[in-house]
């Protein structure tokens, strides 16, 4: 793990100076002086894939910034069954719940090797009070996760398990050039989409027959994405 001060954070010392997404993250609108009463460092930290990040009704006490990777956020259901409710890639901020509730509500995965940027909640609290911009990125991030939970209810939840799987591939692909994504396991594809493990490796299985998508290395998916938008579209 590597610790940063949140004055590094800002002046660009050490790997934030770097940083691909720093104009993207929360803190990137921020002035030195708003950081000037603050010492609590920011986390950077690696989890491998599969590692839980945090699990349902642990202490909420930290977001999270995606720096790279892919996290999903997954519920249980009384059957012991679970539900992928959400993935998050890079900028994505999330934990949002740690600034109202004492704990979360999901159990975070990282599905690949993911970095992210772990902020104390209180460091967070503290600079929204202060700093009306801060407070206004934090609206807009709810926002932004609300619409994002619609489109998971609207793209992923409905239509048939061809059309689930096509605009999921879609939306994974969207970050990269050339259509390329990185998947995940045949199990995880159907807890997001709610299909059964069986339909979602049949489904993928048509598409690469049909030519819509390749993978040439388990997982590691290349889509015709003019064709499957085609597909989804009518």
């Amino acid at each position: 793990m590597k610790h940063v001060a949140l004055s590094e954070a800002w002046t660009g010392v050490a790997d934030c100076k770097n940083c691909t997404i720093r104009n993207a993250v929360l803190f990137a609108g921020l002035k030195e002086t708003d950081f000037d009463a603050l010492h609590r460092p920011i986390d950077q930290i690696i989890y491998p894939a599969g590692a839980q990040i945090y699990g349902t009704g642990d202490e909420a006490k930290t977001l999270f910034t995606v720096r790279s990777g892919l996290v999903k956020l997954t519920q249980y259901l009384p059957d012991g069954t679970q539900r992928i409710v959400r993935l998050l890639h890079q900028t994505d901020l999330f934990g949002l719940e740690a600034l109202i509730e004492d704990a979360y509500p999901h159990t975070a995965t990282a599905l690949h090797d993911t970095e992210l940027c772990r902020l104390p909640v209180d460091v967070v609290r503290d600079l929204s009070r202060a700093s009306s911009g801060l407070y206004h990125e934090l609206m807009a991030r709810w926002h932004r996760a609300l619409s994002s939970a619609d489109r998971w209810i609207t793209e992923f939840s409905t239509g048939s398990s061809r059309d689930r799987v096509v605009r999921l591939l879609l939306w994974l692909s969207e970050p990269e050039d050339g259509g390329r994504c990185a998947l995940f396991s045949r199990e995880d594809l159907g807890a997001v989409l709610g299909l059964t493990t069986e339909t979602a490796s049949r489904t993928m299985a048509e598409l690469k027959r049909h030519g819509f998508i390749s993978e040439p290395k388990p997982n590691q998916i290349v889509c015709d994405t003019v064709r499957l938008r085609r597909l989804v579209d009518g």
